[in-house]
């Protein structure tokens, strides 16, 4: 089961009517000779090289094009991550010296209450549990093989400098399919796995949209919006390349564009001015306060909520405003009447849409009323305690840091869950970036300890170097800060 652009749940059937569905079993063997390709590569690198393998294989080939076991289709990132757990617990220990923290349990508590939540909802009890499975492979595993494998510094930013390069050629390809409206894979959507409907080349203000691999355009634009703000945490360290760094962040900037979607956008506008702030970040305090004054003083004064003065600012004030009308009639009209505790189910639609705008389903472009609409309080309260958790872990590292240059990677993470926070509330994550999101959880957990290990990489020590004349480290637009 996946969701699709208009937000439905569709269910892959082999039969239709009585009719087969081709499912491209051409295409099913080019997926699984690539997933085994990678498999083959990750059994033969060093450790720090296997989630590098994974990230490629997860962005750059289609997360649609599938390989079927049974009832199960394994994407080539489900069948690499097998791989890299084969590889773990047969030719490391690291399982073993894996130091479980409140993050961790608590990722697996969210799990299990979504089960919970959904055998009592939903009528194929069957069809949630093979989906459940599925969503082992794209959020518990990829977060603790994060938790395993990233151990230190050094495997921490030549990850992030290996993601940056990962990232340049879906940039550019982006931008290309965003001028022209020709996706040079967009063929392959033929054979997608789940949902064999043609989607057409959509454009706004005189651009396409692109998605290039990934299964929607908003989609594709917050795999920049996650990962650009983490991947800045190299300026900290890297003195040598520092033009070529700069240029792929640039470059992640322009595949966030070439989406054409406020989500990502949005995302952007919270974390560039939140990375922006780490001068300032002492007067945290007051800076919050005044924000939170403001957007009372909106609810007070204004008939409206604070976040319809947004919808104005982006791509299409229209999606802005259903957005802002999802919100009011699941939590303040009586949409959640009678499900608050476990949801309505997984493939159930809540039937808010002619209450909306009179469309026939519901478009759920919100992840936290996903959350609340499929498993109810027992699924969004598990969640908000895994980002309290993550909050806690880093301002613990944060704590823990002697350098400067620690301070930046721990900032700069911070920086890009913040604006993904933000974004959740219009865009619900599925495909990739829903994997991102526990690779991102992963790198909070580990956090402590990469900041923590000995490192011999030369770093600042204290911010009273920041103003060193010999130590250039970092820089906003053109403003050296030393």
């Amino acid at each position: 089961f996946v969701q699709n652009g208009k937000g439905q749940e569709i269910r892959n059937l082999r039969h239709a009517n009585g009719k087969h569905v081709f499912r491209g079993d051409f295409m099913q063997g080019v997926t699984l000779s690539i997933a085994l390709a990678a498999s083959a590569v990750v059994f033969v690198i060093p450790v720090k090289y296997w989630l590098v393998v994974y990230m490629a294989t997860l962005v750059w080939y289609p997360s649609y094009l599938t390989f079927k076991i049974a009832t199960v289709d394994f994407t080539a990132a489900r069948i690499v991550m097998l791989a890299i757990y084969a590889n773990l617990f047969l030719q490391t220990h690291l399982p073993k010296q894996l130091r479980s923290i409140w993050l961790d349990k608590l990722i697996i508590v969210y799990f299990l209450c979504q089960i919970v939540a959904g055998i009592f909802t939903t009528s194929s009890v069957m069809a949630f549990l093979e989906n459940r499975g599925g969503a082992v492979f794209d959020m518990v595993l990829p977060y603790f093989a994060v938790r395993m494998i990233v151990r230190s510094k050094k495997e921490y930013l030549t990850l992030l400098k290996s993601i940056l390069i990962i990232a340049v050629p879906l940039a550019v390809v982006g931008f290309y399919q965003s001028s022209t409206g020709h996706n040079p894979v967009g063929f392959l959507r033929k054979y997608h796995a789940w949902n064999i409907t043609h989607i057409a080349v959509r454009a706004r203000h005189g651009f396409y949209r692109a998605n290039v691999t990934f299964p929607e355009e908003i989609m594709f634009g917050l795999f920049f919006a996650m990962l650009g703000p983490v991947c800045a945490g190299i300026l900290g360290y890297s003195k040598k390349y520092r033009t070529l760094w700069w240029i792929g962040l640039g470059l992640m900037g322009v595949g966030l564009f070439s989406s054409m979607s406020s989500g990502p956008v949005l995302a952007a506008v919270l974390s560039i001015p939140f990375i922006a702030f780490y001068r300032w970040r002492r007067h945290w305090k007051p800076v919050a306060m005044i924000i939170i004054v403001m957007c009372g003083s909106v609810e007070i004064i204004s008939n409206r909520h604070f976040y319809d003065v947004l919808g104005g600012f982006t791509f299409n004030p229209a999606t802005a405003w259903y957005r802002s009308r999802l919100i009011s009639v699941a939590l303040y009209e009586g949409g959640m009447s009678g499900h608050w505790l476990s949801g309505f189910g997984y493939f159930v639609d809540p039937g808010w849409g002619p209450e909306i705008d009179g469309r026939g389903h519901t478009d759920l472009v919100n992840h936290y009323l996903l959350i609340l609409c499929r498993y109810g309080l027992i699924g969004l309260l598990p969640f908000l305690a895994v980002a309290i958790a993550v909050v806690k872990t880093l301002v613990y590292a944060y704590r823990l840091t002697v350098f400067v240059s620690d301070r930046w990677l721990v900032w700069c993470l911070a920086a890009a869950l913040f604006g993904l926070s933000g974004a959740m509330a219009s865009a619900s994550l599925f495909g990739q970036p829903r994997t991102i999101l526990y690779i991102l959880l992963g790198f909070c957990g580990a956090m402590p300890a990469i900041v923590a290990a000995p490192n011999p990489m030369p770093r600042l020590r204290t911010d009273a170097d920041l103003l060193c004349k010999h130590e250039p480290m970092l820089s906003f637009g053109g403003s050296a800060i030393r």
